[in-house]
């Protein structure tokens, strides 16, 4: 039980220096929700980019193929621009606690 004791004050003390330094809490569930549209906007385009693909080579119609590949070149570049917003605000947060606790640590005598 001694262990958990300088963990807890520990705790607490990390949580007071925060409270001390008036930072405004960021929008958690905006982040949440960013993270969630960009990781669903990166299985929307890989999906696209497989119908694409798929179907320009169940034809022989150049026509079909063109709109076919325009698909798959869009869906390509959702899956890129998903994966970009959801490792932006994925990381955001854990970068931020991480920082947090940088300082913190450094304020300690």
């Amino acid at each position: 039980m001694s262990v958990d004791a300088p963990q807890t004050s520990r705790a607490e003390a990390f949580r007071e220096h925060i409270a001390e330094m008036k930072i405004p809490a960021p929008n958690a569930g905006r982040d949440r929700l960013l993270a969630r549209l960009g990781l669903l906007l990166a299985l929307v385009g890989i999906a696209l980019g497989i119908v694409g693909y798929v179907m320009s080579h169940q034809t022989n119609n150049t026509l079909t193929q063109n709109d076919a590949l325009v698909m798959a070149v869009v869906g390509v570049s959702c899956a890129v621009t998903g994966a970009a917003i959801f490792l932006r605000y994925s990381l955001a947060q854990f970068l931020r606690l991480w920082l947090v606790r940088l300082i913190h640590e450094q304020r300690q005598p």
